[in-house]
């Protein structure tokens, strides 16, 4: 967040949303320009990779500017309002930079006003301003917020000249003497040339593809560099033409060898009718996130997975039974996740988790059981924490609040982690089994398939039952084949004779 010291405007920017996450999509506004806010006033509802929250304005008084529209991605560290305050002067010169508010500096920390915001979020807080760096800058102008790729503003592209020789360097002037051309540029070697980089988040998407962002220029006030001059430069190939020129080069010579490479490719012709058949999204939010970890899963664990046809006919009639007998109701669901329960406390290996860095296997001594769900927007584990703790009514409430949530996949942070096993019910989608991912840093998954009529014998005699089918998945770091079975098999005994879990209770 930032001050304009000659209007009194504040800027609300995008805060550190923790858990690494650094971006989200911008849901709804909530208020619109013009309106008044007061301090912690909900204004916007953002989408992170892990919910959907709404963020409280630190600042009192009235929207001049919203940064965003709904659907674009916004970074952390970037503005999104700006308000002016309640009691501000509209053109009043500012006083020195000592008493102005602490704004979003060079190296992306935020500062903030005493008595603006008690906010509960990460990088507000009534805390006392920070004294702004008397440090001299090599550039002028204020730094704004990073603009996001998916803005509708298009991006500054250097023009490139095809015809045009490379200018060779020129000398630097004498400092103090330091002249400019007619143009108004600095006769300043290009080579010498340092853009300002507010943003870190710039900086690592530059280093990412090759490119130094500080030698780019900058489409921002006061030139600053953006996220979408980056991308900009990206895709005129300057990323992997900067491996290839020399230290030195200034940086529109590798702006010429990266549009020349765009230009060698463009002479290429794609299929007809290609462009118009085809559609790109982008992996962003959630679905990165899952790709990443299920991605990490299948390289990192060598996994192993076995699977048991179980009779359910009981399960079904217990079920029944119960209801009658109470009076309430009982999912499937509810009743397998207690027979998991008890497993893991016969079998806590299966409880466990891999610490990959200091080499250890982690048996848990709480049981928070996760269950894999599909939402709106896309595959969720909410975790029901603290299971092993719970009577079956308990369990049964808490796995059917879990469930209901998953309807508009907005859970609280603290609802998508810390948990210790996966139960996976895909039998809703009408499959029989599957080979499920496990989910990291667990080492099992139960997967459960769908309940059908099939022929099945008992007592020497073939009859008809309802049957399911049990997946199980697990990491053959934490345990060999033995302890997996054996917890398997005892779920799939509690299944077919619910009356053979009372033991364990």
């Amino acid at each position: 967040m930032s001050a304009d010291l000659n209007t009194g405007t504040r800027e609300f920017i995008l805060p550190d949303l923790g858990e690494g996450l650094t971006e989200a999509e911008l849901i709804s506004w909530k208020v619109e320009i013009g309106d008044e806010v007061h301090v912690d006033q909900m204004v916007v509802e953002v989408e992170s990779a892990k919910s959907v929250v709404e963020l409280p304005c630190p600042y009192a008084g009235r929207i001049v500017s919203l940064h965003a529209n709904a659907g674009d991605t916004v970074s952390a560290g970037q503005a999104l309002l700006s308000v002016a305050e309640a009691g501000a002067e509209a053109g009043s010169g500012g006083g020195s930079a000592d008493g102005a508010a602490a704004s979003a500096s060079a190296d992306g920390e935020v500062g903030g006003d005493a008595e603006s915001s008690g906010a509960n979020l990460i990088g507000y807080g009534t805390s006392e301003p920070k004294a702004r760096s008397t440090k001299k800058r090599s550039f002028g102008g204020k730094h704004a917020a990073t603009p996001d790729a998916t803005s509708t503003a298009a991006p500054a592209v250097p023009t490139v000249i095809p015809d045009a020789p490379p200018q060779p360097p020129t000398e630097a002037p004498a400092p103090g003497n330091s002249s400019k051309s007619a143009t108004g540029e600095s006769s300043m070697d290009a080579n010498d040339r340092v853009s300002p980089v507010s943003s870190p988040l710039v900086r690592k998407l530059a280093k990412d593809h090759g490119i130094s962002a500080k030698n780019l220029p900058g489409s921002g006030p006061g030139g600053v560099v953006t996220r979408a001059d980056v991308l900009a430069a990206v895709e005129s190939g300057a990323g992997t033409a900067a491996t290839n020129v020399p230290a030195g080069t200034a940086p529109t010579a590798q702006l010429h060898a990266g549009a020349e490479r765009t230009a060698a490719s463009a002479k290429v012709p794609a299929p007809v009718g290609q462009a118009d058949r085809d559609t790109r999204t982008p992996i962003t939010g959630l679905r990165k996130v899952v790709s990443e970890r299920l991605t990490r899963s299948r390289q990192e664990i060598p996994e192993a997975t076995i699977w048991l046809d179980v009779d359910a006919t009981e399960l079904l009639n217990t079920k029944r039974a119960l209801e009658a007998r109470t009076g309430e109701k009982y999912s499937l669901l509810s009743l397998v996740a207690r027979f998991v329960v008890a497993g893991l406390k016969k079998y806590p290996i299966i409880n466990s988790s891999i610490d990959t860095a200091a080499g250890e296997i982690v048996t848990h001594g709480d049981i928070n059981l996760g269950l894999a769900a599909q939402t709106p927007r896309g595959l969720m584990v909410p975790v029901v924490h603290g299971a092993d703790e719970m009577s079956l009514r308990q369990l049964r409430d808490s796995v059917s609040e879990t469930v209901g949530k998953a309807s508009s996949g907005k859970f609280d942070p603290s609802e998508l982690s810390g948990g210790t096993f996966t139960l996976n019910n895909y039998g809703v989608f009408g499959v029989d089994g599957s080979a499920p991912i496990i989910n990291l840093p667990e080492v099992a998954m139960l997967g459960l398939g769908r309940i059908k009529d099939r022929p099945w014998v008992v007592d020497g005699e073939l009859t008809v039952r309802k049957v399911m089918y049990l997946s199980f998945v697990f990491d053959h770091r934490a345990c060999d084949g033995q302890e997996p079975s054996e917890f398997l098999t005892f779920v799939a005994d509690c299944i077919e004779n619910p009356i053979s879990l009372l033991p364990e209770l």
